[in-house]
């Protein structure tokens, strides 16, 4: 019997220089060193120096001009994650290394030699962020007019994942055998052709890189929709979602996790991990302060913007100092479905302003936002982990270093006195942080089953 008390896992969300819309003006903040690898290999040590499961990088592949102020007044430069996280390898040891690519403009024989070359530069440490792009303006530097619809992006996400993961399996463990006397690199037996022909793909493979150390790069998947709820259930082993109540984090953990089965999976071989954008003060007052000087740092029409894209409609023609317009139909939305009705359900429950609901937004983005001192911090971690809410959070900082070094310094040690924290990494693998099973070969088992049905 395992008496050994759960612990949650913990994500390092890096969004430079920090969540907050407007953390690149905040006075700590080091944005003129957002190109600089100094600034992401001082992030890394110091997540690593907190335990953290992983950090993580988002992306997208447009910039946003928001309201026609964007560029003038928003952060739209930043470096390519996968390219990143390879440096990253090099000078981290245990935490893992998380990004995202979207499946809508990205091919899978791509991304699953990337992230297999990650997975061995790091000894095991990738983990891949699938996502639909939900952004009109991506479309139109992939040379199309127009996005897919919501739908069919998640189909062809569906069909990519399974064939990325095939790629991965096509090297068996085995294949390579590196004997040079006998002038025998690697046995071709153990090396599989996919002759994939989808709805989507046609690929002939084996892939040009053998099999991740990890089996698989871990699979973090970030969609809430019923498309997304059900790709995960069928693909993920990490999901980053977003809410801001203890009952709707429990209705959607309980929805994904009674999924599995259907599957053929446990509870345990899927993690949710919501993300939580702390304020952290030694005082009560000192958090306020802090907040309240992030808002006053916002300008009026990126939070407006960021509002707008946040659910896919355009806000710029109405007074800030009242509530919501009528909105459309979360069926007419072709952007991020989950996250507008986030939204909307926040604004509407609280009667907040369209100035109130972006400030409430601009940190969090539609996360959940705690502050206070670290006991308080803690104390929503545990309440939403031990009650059916989360296995872990994505952590949000508001700005960085500053923002993460609060949570490392002050948070984790809180969480490690109650016993819901590692104190000390104890695996090699991103896996091994996640107790995460090294998935088997897709094409070792086709072997076993026909073997299976001659003996029979």
């Amino acid at each position: 019997m395992n008496n050994q008390k759960r612990q949650m896992n913990l994500g390092a969300f890096f969004m430079i220089p920090g969540h907050h819309v407007a953390s690149w003006r905040h006075p700590e903040s080091p944005t003129e060193q957002i190109l600089s690898f100094d600034l992401y290999r001082e992030l890394a040590e110091t997540a690593e120096r907190g335990k953290f499961d992983m950090i993580f990088f988002a992306d997208g592949y447009a910039v946003n001009d928001r309201n026609g102020v964007g560029i003038e007044q928003s952060v739209n430069v930043r470096p390519d994650p996968l390219t990143l996280l390879a440096s990253l390898a090099a000078v981290t040891k245990h935490i893992g290394l998380a990004a995202t690519a979207s499946t809508t403009y990205n091919e899978p024989f791509h991304l699953a030699r990337k992230f297999a070359t990650i997975d061995h530069l790091s000894g095991g440490r990738s983990a891949w962020n699938v996502v639909t792009s939900s952004s009109e303006e991506e479309a139109l530097n992939f040379s199309k007019e127009h996005h897919l619809q919501h739908g069919l992006r998640y189909e062809r996400a569906e069909e990519f994942v399974d064939v990325v993961r095939k790629l991965w399996d096509s090297w068996e463990d085995d294949a390579l055998q590196i004997n040079k006397e006998s002038a025998r690199f690697a046995d071709p037996n153990l090396v599989h052709h996919l002759n994939h022909k989808g709805n989507w793909f046609s690929i002939k493979g084996p892939l040009n890189i053998s099999r991740p150390v990890q089996g698989h790069s871990v699979i973090i998947q970030a969609g809430s929709s019923e498309a997304g709820k059900e790709l995960a259930a069928k693909t993920a082993e990490v999901i980053f979602t977003a809410w801001q109540t203890i009952g709707e984090a429990q209705a959607f953990y309980q929805d994904v996790k009674g999924r599995l089965k259907k599957y053929g999976r446990t509870e345990d071989s899927l993690k949710i991990m919501p993300g939580v954008f702390p304020v952290i003060g030694r005082t009560e007052k000192e958090a306020n302060e802090k907040k309240q000087q992030l808002v006053e740092l916002i300008p009026e029409k990126v939070g407006v913007g960021l509002l707008s894209s946040l659910i896919s409609f355009d806000l710029s023609s109405y007074p800030v100092d009242e509530p919501l317009p009528e909105l459309p139909n979360i069926n007419d939305i072709n952007g991020a479905k989950t996250r507008f009705q986030l939204i909307k359900d926040l604004g509407d429950r609280e009667n907040l302003t369209i100035r109130q609901l972006y400030q409430r937004v601009a940190g969090a983005r539609g996360h959940r936002e705690i502050k206070g001192t670290p006991v308080q911090i803690a104390d929503q971690l545990q309440e939403w982990f031990e009650n059916g809410a989360a296995d872990g959070f994505n952590i949000m900082p508001p700005y960085l270093p500053g923002g993460l070094e609060d949570f490392v310094d002050l948070v984790i040690p809180e969480l490690q006195n109650r016993g819901l924290f590692r104190e000390e990494y104890t695996g090699r693998t991103l896996r091994d942080h996640l107790g995460l099973e090294r998935p088997a070969n897709h094409f070792e088992k086709i072997k076993g089953d026909y073997y299976d049905t001659i003996r029979n």
